[in-house]
């Protein structure tokens, strides 16, 4: 198990990988009430600009948190998301993978401490898909 004190700004993480397949983006439709066409209709996805359907940003999001070793972590909270952004479409087949580095820890006191990760969702090109900052309280040694 890693605590607060175990991580260190400047260290890097590299995921394993995960094929994103026509049934998640199905079932994420269905599990999140998303139906926009882009995601779900073929016809109208081929007139759009990526000319093909694309997974929604939250599924992409939500895929590679559980890509991260979180049971790995002595994590008592998800703190927050900032700069979220989605920089190429994440296409049906596209397997995907994340490399984070951490970028700042925030002392919480004896419980612990925030630890900032700067989390970037590539695919199988090495192509940036998504990039967001992710703050997640750590508990410390002993406070488990």
């Amino acid at each position: 198990m890693r605590y607060y004190q175990d991580f260190q700004v400047g260290e890097r993480f590299v995921s394993r990988g995960r094929t994103i397949t026509e049934a998640d983006i199905v079932m994420f439709a269905a599990f999140s009430g998303d139906w926009y066409p882009l995601h779900v209709d073929r016809e109208y996805a081929a007139r759009s600009p990526f000319g093909e359907r694309i997974a929604h940003g939250m599924l992409v999001l939500s895929a590679a948190s559980g890509l991260m070793p979180l049971t790995e972590w002595a994590i008592v909270a998800f703190y927050g998301m900032d700069r979220v952004r989605f920089v190429a479409p994440t296409k049906i087949g596209d397997t995907i993978h994340v490399e984070a580095e951490v970028t700042e820890k925030r002392d919480k006191g004896d419980a612990g401490g925030v630890v900032s990760f700067r989390q970037v969702v590539k695919n199988q090109r090495g192509e940036d898909l998504a990039v967001a900052d992710f703050k997640i309280f750590m508990a410390a040694r002993g406070e488990e």
